[in-house]
């Protein structure tokens, strides 16, 4: 009779077993960071995902606008009055001149590549877009943080100012603006003066809104508990501004950020249809489309183009805002 044969398998070991059990629970109850649920939860969003995408290659295509125009294109202010019918004044050939050569065709009368201009008006709106939403938000949530956490007069004061400035008409302050501006400004020349007073004006009147966001978020946290004890531990204000109330404040303030950034693409574009934009002959959707508004029966894909790019950055970053903001909220469940 033979002995009978023991396994090694850990299926007869109990404290294997255990060990396999006990790890399987740890990783099953495991937390994870606020960031880590915040990515899990925009991962399983597709829109957002899409959207985020099409954010991402916008800002490459921004970015890398010259070499992409030298690669596909023709420079953006080169005439090609080859293209252009001599008696009608309107492009060669179907869809305003598409071809190889110029992919998105060319413009009415003088024959510039619409690729090109697009791509370099995409600089023009993410640039103005961004830079304005940089100063909306620094300024909101500094004078927002301190009205919430302060109350009393400073409260008042600034939440006057807000209503205020909610109430200006800024486009036509703009265009005011604009239309007294000269030339040159703090050696700025041209375009750059209609950029940095686009940045500077939407920027300004648009953070109240940023204000009241976080002045509301700041009058909730400031009754926390973790905020008592930092007062009853001795901790001065700038430590509780700066190190306990702003990385809770993060989450509106990016929300936010990125629901601003579509609507600053759009007053850009809308200032730019009504002539208050960048100067010509910089390309920009918004003054392609008021150059369109002539041509439109005889060449309607030079309106389209232009409007059909506003119309997916703006959809883009409406997308990938919602999502992060259903990824931000702690009370989501998606």
């Amino acid at each position: 009779m033979t002995a009978p044969l023991h396994g090694t398998s850990t299926d007869s070991d109990p404290v294997a077993t255990a060990d396999v059990a006990a790890d399987v629970v740890k990783a099953s109850v495991e937390g994870r960071s606020l960031r880590q649920i915040a990515w899990s939860r925009l991962k399983r969003d597709k829109l957002a995902l899409a959207g985020g995408i099409v954010v991402v290659f916008l800002i490459l295509v921004a970015i890398f606008a010259p070499l992409i125009v030298s690669l596909l294109g023709h420079p953006p202010n080169e005439f090609h009055q080859e293209e252009i019918d001599p008696l009608f004044g309107t492009p060669k050939g179907g869809l305003g001149g598409i071809s190889s050569d110029f992919l998105f065709g060319v413009e009415p009368s003088n024959g510039r590549d619409v690729f090109s201009r697009v791509i370099y008006g995409a600089r023009i709106s993410l640039l103005v877009a961004f830079l304005a939403a940089l100063v909306a938000v620094v300024l909101g949530t500094v004078f927002g943080i301190i009205a919430g956490y302060f109350g009393g007069w400073v409260d008042s004061l600034i939440s006057r100012v807000m209503d205020m400035l909610l109430a200006f008409p800024q486009l036509l302050f703009i265009i005011s603006l604009v239309s007294v501006l000269p030339n040159d400004l703090l050696g700025l020349t041209g375009s750059g003066v209609r950029i940095a007073i686009l940045v500077s004006v939407i920027g300004f009147f648009g953070w109240p809104y940023v204000g009241r966001i976080v002045r509301g978020q700041t009058l909730s946290l400031r009754e926390k508990e973790y905020i008592e004890a930092a007062r009853s531990l001795g901790a001065g204000r700038r430590y509780i501004l700066f190190r306990e109330l702003l990385p809770n404040l993060v989450a509106p303030i990016t929300v936010y950020t990125t629901l601003m950034i579509p609507t600053n693409i759009l007053t850009e574009a809308a200032l730019s249809f009504l002539g208050a934009g960048v100067k010509p002959p910089t390309a920009s959707w918004g003054q392609m489309l008021s150059k369109a508004v002539g041509t439109y029966e005889d060449d309607p894909m030079f309106m389209i183009i232009p409007g059909a790019a506003i119309f997916i950055t703006v959809l883009a970053f409406n997308l990938f805002g919602d999502g992060v903001r259903d990824a931000l909220d702690p009370k989501g469940t998606r």
